[in-house]
C-alpha cells in the first residue's frame, strides 16, 4: 500500500523466463485467479496475457509472455516476437529462473536479452522448494556476479513461498500514475480465449511429450443465448499436423478425446459460472500450421 494518501501507483511487469519456469503458475498466484493455463511441457504460454493485480492505491498489471527460447517454427518466432515486444512497453522486468534446473546455453540466452532491457529488472529465483537450502546462497552469488538485477528473490510459485517479499520489491519500483484498469478487472483476456485455452491445457496435461508443439485449439461455436437459463453450448477443434497425431488426440474408441472434454468441460463451468455447459470437441488435421502466419492468427497467437 502507498505512504501517500490520494495517490496510486500502477505500471507494467513483465514476467519473463525459460520455458517451465513457473511463469505461469507465478501470474495466477499472484492474481488469485486462474487466467494462465499451465502444464509440464515447454512453451506452454504461446500469447501475451495480462493479469491485474490491485492493491488499494497500488495496481500491477502482469504481462506474462512465452518462454524465452531459440525460435525454429514461425510459431516460435510469433512467441519470441510476442517477448520483445512486451520487454518494450512495461516499467518492470520479473526475470524468473528455475533453480532446479543446471545453468545452460538456454538461460545465458535469457540472461544475454535481459542485459538490452532498460527498465529496472528483479531476478526471482523460483522452485527454491526443490533444492537443498544450502545452495540457494551460491545461486544468488552466481547471478549477481552479472550486475544486472536491482534484487534478486528466492520464491516458489507453486507454494505461495516469499510472493509477499516479491510483491514489495515490484511495489516500491512503481511509479505514481493513474491505474489502467478498474480495480475489479483481474485480466484482459476474453472468456473466449479462456475457454480455448482451458481445452488446450488439457490436450497438453493428457498426451504425449512429443505432441503438444504440433497442437492449437480453435474455438468453432461460443453460444451464450441461453446463458441465464444455465446453459452454453461451445464447440471447438483440436488441431492437429499429422494423421498420426489426430490418433494420439482421439484415443483408442475415442477415450483420449472424451477424457479431454470430460475434464475441460467441468473447468468451463467454474469460469463461465454455469451448471450445463454442452462440449462439442473435433480433432482437426492441418498440416504446417505452425509455419502459417494466417492459421496462427486464426489459432490465437499473434
Amino acid at each position: 500500500m502507498s505512504e501517500e494518501s490520494g495517490k496510486t501507483h500502477c505500471g507494467r511487469v513483465a514476467l519473463v523466463g525459460r520455458p517451465n519456469a513457473g511463469k505461469s503458475t507465478l501470474l495466477n498466484r499472484l492474481i488469485g485467479e486462474k487466467i494462465a493455463i499451465v502444464s509440464d511441457k515447454p512453451q506452454t504460454t504461446r500469447h501475451r496475457i495480462l493479469g491485474i493485480r490491485t492493491d488499494g492505491d497500488v495496481q500491477m498489471v502482469f504481462v506474462d509472455t512465452p518462454g524465452i527460447h531459440r525460435p525454429g517454427f514461425r510459431l516460435n518466432e510469433r512467441m519470441m516476437e510476442t517477448v520483445y515486444d512486451s520487454l518494450r512497453g512495461v516499467d518492470l522486468v520479473v526475470h524468473l529462473v528455475d533453480v532446479s534446473e543446471n545453468y545452460g546455453k538456454g538461460e545465458q540466452y535469457a540472461v544475454d536479452l535481459m542485459r538490452s532491457v532498460e527498465v529496472p529488472r528483479l531476478l526471482a529465483l523460483n522452485k527454491v522448494d526443490l533444492i537443498n537450502k544450502a545452495k540457494v546462497l551460491p545461486i544468488i552469488e552466481f547471478y549477481d556476479q552479472f550486475g544486472i538485477y536491482e534484487e534478486i528473490i528466492p520464491i516458489s510459485a507453486s507454494r505461495g513461498e516469499n510472493l509477499e517479499g516479491l510483491l514489495e520489491s515490484i511495489e516500491r519500483r512503481l511509479p505514481e500514475a493513474p491505474f489502467l484498469y478498474p480495480a475489479d478487472q483481474f485480466t484482459d483476456q476474453l472468456e473466449r480465449t479462456l475457454v480455448a485455452e482451458i481445452i488446450r491445457e488439457k490436450v497438453l496435461q493428457h498426451t504425449r511429450k512429443e505432441l503438444p508443439y504440433a497442437t492449437a485449439t480453435k474455438l468453432e461455436l461460443f453460444d451464450e443465448s441461453r446463458r441465464q437459463e444455465g446453459f452454453v453450448h461451445i464447440a471447438a477443434s483440436v488441431v492437429v499436423e499429422r494423421p498420426g497425431q489426430k490418433k494420439i488426440v482421439i484415443g483408442r474408441g475415442g477415450r483420449m478425446i472424451k477424457k479431454i472434454g470430460t475434464e475441460a468441460r467441468k473447468e468451463i463451468q467454474r469460469l463461465l459460472d454455469v451448471p450445463k455447459v454442452y462440449l462439442q470437441l473435433n480433432v482437426k488435421e492441418v498440416p504446417g500450421w505452425r509455419n502459417r502466419d494466417h492459421l496462427l492468427e486464426e489459432f490465437g497467437v499473434r
